[in-house]
């Protein structure tokens, strides 16, 4: 059985603060055996690691760096609201990226996010997957990412 706290120690990685809501929702909900998690950005430590579009004065590696955050987030929203160890399945993960005008790389942007999500939660973590480049994001952020995750 993997061990999603164990793989978070061994990748160095401390579950945040859940992030705080900016606006009338709640970070994540369980309807039945799912868990929605709500868009999480890249958050930490209550401010935001960049603000700006990729392609443009985010780098592409930079946001594959704030994806893998954005990630971080929301397994700590998870981790709040079932625990980690009920998690059964990563089922889904839309990650929305600020892009600048003909930037067409977003899926190696969101794969920070989607690594990270295999990487705690192993075979578990492989998921169905959207990317997708918008013209803005909440505070600027370059990426969001939100999930849906199936519970024991």
């Amino acid at each position: 059985m993997n061990d999603p706290y164990a793989k978070l120690a061994e990748l160095g990685l401390t579950l945040p603060e859940v992030v705080p809501p900016v606006a009338a929702y709640v970070p994540a909900v369980q309807s039945g055996k799912h868990v929605y998690v709500s868009g999480q950005v890249p958050i930490a430590d209550g401010k935001m690691l960049a603000t700006g579009k990729v392609g443009g004065g985010v780098s592409p590696e930079q946001a594959k760096d704030l994806a893998e955050r954005c990630a971080l987030n929301a397994i700590a929203a998870i981790d709040a609201l079932v625990g980690l160890e009920n998690v059964a399945k990563v089922v889904k993960v839309t990650g929305f990226v600020a892009s600048a005008e003909g930037f067409t790389g977003q899926p190696g942007v969101v794969n920070g996010a989607s690594e990270l999500f295999g990487a705690v939660f192993g075979e578990a973590g492989q998921h169905a997957r959207s990317a997708v480049g918008v013209a803005e994001l909440p505070l600027g952020a370059p990426v969001e990412v939100e999930v849906i995750v199936e519970v024991a």
